[in-house]
């Protein structure tokens, strides 16, 4: 397995162009091409109500255009630097469906965490989440937080057993074939609860070339699994995590599983997902 087509998410979000760094580096490692699929928000452009709406109309319309611009010739210029053979992509129309389209044609998603901060990086109600569990496709999802300095070097995989994690293992391969340390964790209630299912794990993925260590994160009363795994992330300094996510779409509302909502809303390094 290999990523030949990697796609990363451009907006006008402080975090953006160093995104685009990161997928830029990753490309050139996996010897990837790469699109930019830049989306951003379409309430920003609708001109507040004023007297001359026109005026504001052409005013909004024209710097839309220009942040458009500047996001692509920071990404045209990163990736020609690099090397790297790089697709630049603005498509018009909603932002969850056209995003969601594009990204069923590649091998393997670059996303950011939402910073509640910045303005700039909301794109529409549950779009990372929606991505996420209906293209269909893996994503790394780099935090907003921070910058990223190492990557895949040192590797956790929260195992579970579910059918999401496992398909999540497959889908990281490529790194995790890369890493100079996996370790396998299984966040249980009682001792050793997880640890047939995690050495079949560790078993499986030494026949593809990765050699993998296992433990059991006894989860305290009163602590979530969630936060369980950061506290591991900090403990062991890794640089990756790799997890199934969970959710389902009820009525107008994304429901997600706790473990993948806490690692949306708190993650402190890149995650790698799949649902």
């Amino acid at each position: 397995m290999s990523y030949k087509t990697i796609l990363v998410h451009i907006d006008d979000s402080q975090r953006s162009n160093a995104r685009v760094e990161f997928a830029v580096d990753f490309a050139l490692k996996h010897d990837a091409h790469l699109i930019g699929l830049y989306v951003v928000c379409q309430d920003l452009l609708r001109p507040l109500f004023r007297r001359d709406e026109s005026l504001n109309l052409a005013v909004n319309e024209a710097q839309s255009a220009a942040r458009q611009q500047r996001a692509r010739d920071h990404f045209t210029a990163t990736a020609q630097r690099a090397g790297v053979n790089g697709e630049w992509r603005a498509p018009p129309g909603p932002a969850i469906e056209n995003a969601t389209l594009h990204a069923r044609h590649a091998d393997l998603l670059i996303l950011g965490q939402q910073d509640p901060s910045d303005p700039a990086a909301h794109i529409a109600r549950h779009f990372l989440e929606d991505i996420l569990m209906g293209s269909g496709r893996p994503a790394i999802v780099l935090p907003y937080a921070g910058r990223v300095e190492r990557f895949g070097d040192t590797v956790l995989i929260a195992w579970d057993g579910g059918q999401a994690i496992a398909r999540a293992v497959q889908d990281a391969l490529p790194i995790l074939q890369r890493a100079r340390f996996v370790e396998i964790v299984c966040v249980t209630r009682h001792p050793d609860e997880g640890e047939p299912a995690g050495l079949d794990l560790a078993t499986y993925l030494e026949r593809q070339n990765v050699r993998a260590g296992f433990r059991s994160l006894l989860r305290v009363s009163g602590v979530s699994t969630g936060a369980t795994l950061l506290n591991a992330l900090a403990d062991t300094n890794s640089d990756l995590l790799v997890l199934g996510a969970y959710g389902h779409a009820r009525a107008e509302e994304r429901v997600l599983g706790g473990v993948t909502r806490t690692m949306l809303e708190s993650m402190i390094t890149p995650v790698f997902m799949s649902h």
